[in-house]
């Protein structure tokens, strides 16, 4: 029986990858000493906005944070509420008696503006956000099952990217894939997740409905 449900956030509980992408260009370009390509920030995925910044702004990395968050927080504009039928589903599950959690790459201040802006800041019974000096969702998801006292397989971690795939596989924790991002790799989610990538936020809500 699932007990715990954790979700990502960027490309699963919103579609905010695109405009993360266009604020870092934005604000740290100028610290970087050129206009930053989107392979370039995609490189730096994994690690909170600390890490990525000091990647590619050097010792101009504390200027470039500075600047960041306000553009950051302006351009949400652009993204202002989550996927349809994602708070749903999460409520659905708390009705449910299922704990929902949060784990994400992002760092506590990026995160908790992205929670304010989609009205979800307290929907979680825990966050746990990224380090800036390597990916750390494998060590997330093992907090938790500590945390929660909770076997392997009673815990999913919901996510949109390959690295999610490997960071439960390392911690031994199944993955459903959210393939509904405009920025999923689908082929690449099927390859490394196979039977377990769900197009669409209704056909996971009907396999948890199945499941549970």
């Amino acid at each position: 029986m699932i007990k715990l449900i954790a979700f990502d956030l960027d490309g699963t509980i919103g579609d905010t990858v695109p405009m993360c992408i266009r604020a870092f260009e934005k604000a740290v370009s100028p610290y970087a000493g050129h206009t930053l390509s989107e392979r370039e920030i995609t490189q730096t995925f994994g690690l909170n906005e600390v890490g990525m910044i000091k990647k590619v702004a050097g010792e101009k990395w504390r200027e470039a944070l500075h600047d960041f968050y306000p553009v950051y927080e302006e351009m949400h504009q652009s993204c202002p509420s989550p996927y349809e039928g994602i708070r749903e589903l999460i409520k659905t599950l708390q009705k449910a008696g299922v704990l929902v959690a949060l784990i994400t790459g992002k760092g506590d201040k990026s995160c908790r503006i992205t929670l304010e802006q989609f009205g979800m800041r307290d929907l979680f019974c825990s966050i746990k956000t990224g380090a800036e000096d390597r990916p750390n969702k494998a060590e997330a998801i093992e907090e938790l099952l500590h945390d929660f006292r909770l076997n392997k397989d009673e815990f999913y971690y919901i996510g949109d990217a390959v690295s999610d795939v490997a960071a439960c596989n390392k911690a031994g924790v199944t993955c459903l894939s959210a393939a509904w991002a405009t920025t999923a790799d689908v082929s690449g989610l099927k390859k490394a997740n196979p039977s377990k990538v769900f197009p669409s936020i209704k056909e996971l809500t009907l396999f948890l409905s199945i499941e549970k």
